[in-house]
């Protein structure tokens, strides 16, 4: 297989790609990609460090401020002009679009020149990019049943998001190595980048409420927020780190999660069953992680508390209520195990033979 694909600007667009294509890898490890993305965003680092060719094109998301937009729409036309070249002298099977402005021209480009397309929308409520180019494309993946409405009637299908299949791979933290007892009960705490410093802030004065408690608390703090963290001491069943590798090593030994609501985060949550306290970034857009949330919190799948009740004792309370209740971690478990699709990357994989085989 011949494969376009194009995302970036974040991880929670990035690394389903590229799950996407391992996947395809997988099933034919003689396939070939070349990898659309911006010149300044995370992409083109990660990217080219898989081995993956990579070409960049200039490109920036639209401002309030109307000045700026013209910059934006010149870097417009000159990437499509840039993409149509791209794409016409690759000549893949497919173009696939994971989100992020800079899937606009590429997916348009493809589609005016007869190419095959697919996005994949990993949020419950798409961005604004997706839901420009479903018209644009053959056929759309969705992580969330509840996306399925904002799309054209019969252009969506539920995939689950490609992250979760990775997610299951990997093996089990052995506890000790980070100072965790195998005989403790272990919550984990991961507030993200986006107001990091704000809930670090909160959460100095909080982890000393967990002083005293049968359980273990992790907090792993972002290289951002550590040295101010740790400048305070903490009860000595608090454990505290800057980052981890592989964070899904960790999910698969914790009892309860509190995490934001990214797309790719609460895929794992889903795939490892990981009852959790979801507190969404109010900072990214649209509010979309509220919405990621809610999806879970509906389905009694998730607790979710918003940043602006982060209140004194708020959340030592909510986790004392869930810790050592375990008919609600296990039924938070059950629901979660209805959300899955285990072989998400499978599926888009299938879906994309049969966009590639619809002649």
């Amino acid at each position: 297989m011949r494969v376009v694909i194009s995302a970036g600007g974040t991880g929670g667009h990035i690394y389903p790609a590229l799950a996407i294509i391992n996947k395809i890898k997988q099933k034919e490890p003689d396939s070939e990609f070349l990898y659309i993305g911006t010149h300044n965003r995370m992409e083109k680092d990660i990217v080219p460090n898989k081995g993956i060719p990579f070409e960049s094109i200039e490109m920036y998301g639209f401002s309030k401020k109307i000045f700026k937009n013209f910059k934006t729409v010149r870097c417009l036309f000159k990437a499509f002009k840039r993409c149509e070249k791209l794409i016409k002298d690759f000549n893949p099977d497919v173009v696939i679009g994971v989100g992020g402005y800079v899937t606009v021209p590429v997916i348009k480009s493809a589609k005016k020149l007869g190419y095959k397309t697919f996005l994949h929308e990993q949020n419950a409520l798409p961005g604004k990019s997706n839901k420009y180019l479903s018209k644009y494309c053959d056929l759309i993946g969705v992580s969330f049943e509840s996306s399925l409405k904002y799309f054209p009637r019969g252009k969506a299908v539920v995939t689950g998001n490609p992250c979760s299949e990775d997610a299951l791979k990997v093996d089990s933290l052995v506890k000790s190595s980070l100072g965790l007892s195998d005989n403790k009960k272990l919550v984990l705490i991961v507030m993200g980048s986006l107001g990091a410093s704000l809930v670090s802030k909160f959460l100095e004065s909080e982890l000393l409420k967990f002083k005293d408690k049968d359980y273990e608390v992790l907090f792993v703090t972002g290289k951002g927020s550590y040295d101010e963290v740790m400048s305070h001491s903490y009860p000595k069943n608090v454990h505290i780190i800057a980052f981890y590798e592989g964070l899904t090593k960790v999910m698969k030994k914790t009892d309860l999660m509190i995490s934001r609501a990214g797309a790719s985060t609460l895929s794992e949550i889903i795939a490892l069953k990981v009852p959790s306290i979801l507190v969404p970034s109010p900072y990214v857009a649209n509010n979309h992680q509220y919405l990621n949330a809610l999806d879970l919190v509906n389905n009694e799948a998730a607790l979710m508390i918003e940043e602006k009740d982060l209140k004194d004792g708020v959340l030592v309370s909510k986790v004392d209520s869930l810790i050592n209740n375990n008919f609600k971690l296990n039924n938070m478990k059950k629901n979660l195990k209805k959300m899955q699709v285990l072989n998400s990357a499978e599926v888009i994989y299938e879906n994309l033979k049969k966009i590639i085989l619809d002649e």
